[in-house]
């Protein structure tokens, strides 16, 4: 799919993208030749190819689920400017 000039116009003004009238030729290059390979990438079969997460086959090591710290929630509520029923109130941001 090749683009022309007021494909690329219209695109930079939907995506509100100032141009400067001589860079647009190579712009609507440069877009043309993404959309190509675009093409080409979906013109490769992948009916045999299994989908897969990430593309090395590796298991993620993950630690112990234990707890590590002490409950610190009094020591820190005691500092803090306003406290209720254990939690932290703050001031209203939205209206």
């Amino acid at each position: 799919m090749a683009l022309d000039r007021t494909d690329v116009e219209k695109i930079a003004h939907l995506a509100r993208l100032a141009t400067e009238e001589n860079e647009l030729p190579g712009y609507v290059d440069d877009l043309s030749n993404i959309l190509k390979l675009v093409e080409q990438m979906d013109a490769a079969d992948t009916s045999q190819v299994e989908p897969m997460a990430h593309p090395l086959h590796m298991v993620q090591r993950l630690r112990d689920d234990e707890v590590t710290e002490q409950n610190q929630r009094d020591s820190f509520q005691a500092i803090a400017p306003q406290v209720e029923s254990g939690l932290y109130l703050v001031p209203k941001v939205i209206e």
